[in-house]
């Protein structure tokens, strides 16, 4: 089941404007009714300010009150907003005690996959074009101490994604007849 943005702060609200049971809040909050009641006791959430799940389109107002007349019957969550359904686009955060790593993953794939584009490696690493070509004609500032390392073993990224990218570049090569067909396996002859 999908909870609302900030849970607790929706359930501040919940209590504060409505007339709902801490049953009720706690299913649509995903919390435990007794931590509802400290909430509203004061004992727990004390300067957090409520969040509004109507003005927010998480609830309707006309759930509210329907279940505000009837105790059994739950909140129902509304379909999330089309803005937090999109997939974010922009660089892929690397983490800060991963960064001086990167130089190397960047040193393997170029070794190890000559065929990927620079746009693949960007892709997979979250790195640019410019520290690409650096590595590459090594004049990157710690060239000297760059070793080509696997990006998945120092988990810069998924071994899926390396995947994927490796064989759409093998794709790519295929297509504009770069790559010699497969050599003929051991059943078939040359005559």
């Amino acid at each position: 089941m999908s909870l609302p943005l900030m849970p607790k702060a929706t359930a501040v609200w919940l209590i504060d404007k409505t007339a709902l049971t801490f049953e009720q809040i706690a299913a649509f909050c995903g919390m435990h009714p007794l931590e509802i009641q400290a909430i509203a006791d004061g004992e727990v959430a004390q300067g957090i300010n409520g969040y509004d799940p109507v003005a927010n389109k998480q609830v309707s107002a006309d759930d509210i009150k329907r279940c505000e007349g009837n105790p059994t019957l739950r909140l129902k969550l509304l379909a999330a907003p089309e803005q937090q359904q999109k997939k974010q686009k922009g660089g892929r955060y690397t983490p800060v005690a991963k960064r001086n790593d990167r130089p190397d993953a960047i040193a393997f794939l170029l070794r190890s996959y000559p065929h990927l584009t620079d746009a693949q490696v960007v892709k997979l690493l979250g790195t640019t074009k410019d520290t690409i070509q650096k590595i590459r004609d090594r004049s990157h500032w710690n060239s000297s101490n760059i070793k080509p390392r696997d990006p998945v073993i120092l988990g810069l990224c998924k071994q899926s994604d390396l995947n994927d990218a490796v064989s759409a570049a093998n794709e790519r090569l295929t297509r504009e007849g770069l790559v010699p067909p497969p050599p003929p396996g051991p059943n078939s002859e040359a005559a």
